[in-house]
């Protein structure tokens, strides 16, 4: 049979019958008859012996853990640690007589290291990570299991006790070689890429076809140092292997990095692939409905809300998707509502916090963004939007010389590359001295790579204010030869106005609204080319467009403040 025979009935005490139901999954039965027999035990001490009521205790507390009633878990768990340490007490004074009956009952009783380990759980999804590592720095080393170590690793890690944390990960490889969640948490620590692949050298060489693990390790090694373009090319490398080709993590991480590295359509392709794949996928579809967002497909990005939430809304990526529609809407209130409930359910969701962020900045709250993009950048050091994020409130503060330093600490940190000159470039163009320096940080930014939209946005700024409309044109031209996207239609479009090319410059608006029908800045070209077309009817339709323009208006205040509401709940969705 597949299921082992119980026991016959008759031969069974009330607390054997507990302990069978508890491990045949029968939690609500266990809670409701462990509960009676509680009560029967508080009211006749003498009813059941110590060992019995440890017993009670713990599957009581199992089954209060199960529904997710965590401090009520927590408060029967310490009762059951106190009532073991009384038991421990009085074996010790009186040693077994040796009698069968009790040589079977000491077998079965619950572990009392698997009983720390379930407190530590209840403290931490209490959010009481201090709890949940005292409780687990109780445990003698020696008897902490693979799972202790993990969860003690990523509790000192979140503390920022990084040291603690590698010798808790190092500790997990110690005793599961193949722990893969342990190496790239001591890889996020600055532990050497070399040192980490040496703890499972010996798995590696003695088990066939895991000759691509030092590969990963390499590959996840570049990306923790921040080297995206050698975490692609080694990633690819191994995603091109028949054994490991289509793995929807390989993808997940390509698309991540190749989003990271500001190559966004490739990132949208990567996901799409990995979607396709797994339709059930979570992980990492925060950025991809942020990109979609990004590049006005806002249908797209409902659809991909709605569908997340069909998989799970007790992950923070649904939240974060569904605001990012909010925020590209222009409905801020909700944005922010919405991010402060993906950090409720994820605090470690980067995503989130600079959902938050923006949306806060947006509101005209800077001095509570700045915290929210701090938080992102020490999450995710080697994320450039994070600081990308921060930089951007401190100009929106005029606080250019913290902007400054950021940037050039950016820069130096990150390395000079096409993503982090423009960045520098982009506060430089803030201040009329560094003007020339901004000019060639953005022509080495190009230099690396002509086509990124960020350096070429800039420099077409920059061009402007010069008024060399045709050196504009051309860099425009140029970049759009290979790409199409909407800020660089909707620039060319105005560049052509300024040199008279009204009919080339409607064809420009119109393809950026093909791309992106909620662009205002195109949309409001296009109209005024309209105008300048029918002079005779001119003011007729300035008078249309005032009355749209307040009716958008009020539409667009309505939809941010349609919410008080969401900004009252704002604070009960805040930061932990």
């Amino acid at each position: 049979p597949l299921v082992p025979p119980l026991r016959p009935a008759g031969s069974m005490s009330v607390v054997e019958h507990v302990r069978e139901m508890a491990a045949a999954g029968l939690h609500s039965n266990v809670r409701l008859l462990s509960g009676l027999l509680l009560t029967m035990s508080g009211n006749n001490p003498e009813l059941f012996s110590p060992s019995q009521k440890y017993q009670l205790l713990v599957y009581h507390a199992d089954s209060l853990f199960h529904d997710k009633e965590y401090r009520n878990a927590v408060s029967k768990y310490t009762m059951a640690l106190q009532q073991k340490k009384a038991l421990s007490k009085t074996s010790k004074v009186r040693p077994s007589t040796g009698n069968a009956a009790s040589t079977p009952q000491s077998q079965c009783l619950p572990s009392e290291i698997e009983v720390k380990y379930k407190m530590a759980e209840c403290y931490t999804m209490l959010k009481q990570d201090k709890d949940a590592i005292a409780i687990l720095d109780g445990i003698p080393s020696r008897q902490r299991t693979p799972k202790i170590n993990m969860m003690l690793a990523n509790l000192y890690k979140k503390a920022g006790q990084e040291r603690s944390s590698v010798t808790s990960y190092k500790e997990v490889l110690r005793q599961c070689p193949l722990a893969l969640d342990a190496i790239l948490g001591l890889l996020s620590l600055s532990v050497k890429g070399a040192e980490v692949a040496s703890m499972t050298i010996n798995v590696i060489q003695s088990i066939p076809n895991l000759d691509w693990l030092s590969v990963w390790i390499k590959a996840y090694a570049f990306v923790h140092t921040g080297d995206n373009t050698r975490a692609i090319n080694t990633i690819c490398s191994l995603e091109k292997k028949s054994l490991l080709r289509d793995n929807v993590d390989l993808l997940g991480s390509l698309a991540d990095l190749y989003f990271r590295a500001g190559d966004n359509k490739n990132s949208i392709l990567k996901f799409e692939q990995a979607q396709m794949l797994d339709p059930y996928l979570i992980k990492g579809m925060d950025v991809y409905g942020y990109l979609l967002a990004r590049e006005g497909r806002l249908e797209d990005v409902e659809n991909l809300g709605c569908r997340l939430f069909n998989i799970s809304d007790q992950h923070a990526e649904p939240w974060v998707v569904s605001g990012c529609h909010s925020f590209y809407s222009k409905r801020y209130s909700r944005a922010l509502y919405l991010g402060a409930k993906a950090i409720q359910l994820n605090c470690n969701s980067v995503q989130a916090l600079l959902l938050k962020g923006a949306a806060l900045r947006n509101m005209g709250r800077v001095q509570e963004a700045i915290i929210h993009f701090r938080e992102a950048i020490r999450l995710a050091p080697c994320r450039l939007d994070c600081y990308e994020g921060l930089i951007e409130c401190y100009l929106a503060s005029n606080s250019i010389r913290e902007a400054m330093v950021m940037a050039n600490n950016v820069y130096k940190t990150l390395g000079a590359n096409a993503q982090t000159l423009t960045l520098l470039a982009t506060v430089c163009l803030e201040d009329p001295v560094t003007q020339e320096k901004a000019k060639t940080l953005l022509d080495k930014a190009l230099t690396q790579r002509p086509d990124y939209i960020k350096a070429v946005v800039k420099k077409a700024e920059l061009l402007s204010r010069e008024q060399k409309y045709e050196d504009g044109i051309a860099l425009l031209r140029n970049a759009l030869a290979n790409q199409s996207d909407c800020v660089l239609h909707r620039i060319l479009g105005d560049f052509l106005v300024a040199v008279n090319e009204y009919q080339e410059a409607m064809d420009q608006y119109s393809i950026a609204l093909t791309l992106d029908p909620n662009d205002q800045k195109s949309l409001e070209g296009l109209q005024k080319m309209e105008k300048e077309e029918s002079p005779t009817d001119a003011t007729q339709e300035e008078d249309v467009d005032d009355m749209e323009g307040s009716g958008e208006e009020g539409d667009l205040e309505g939809s941010d403040s349609e919410a008080a509401q969401w900004a009252d709940q704002e604070q009960w969705f805040g930061m932990q």
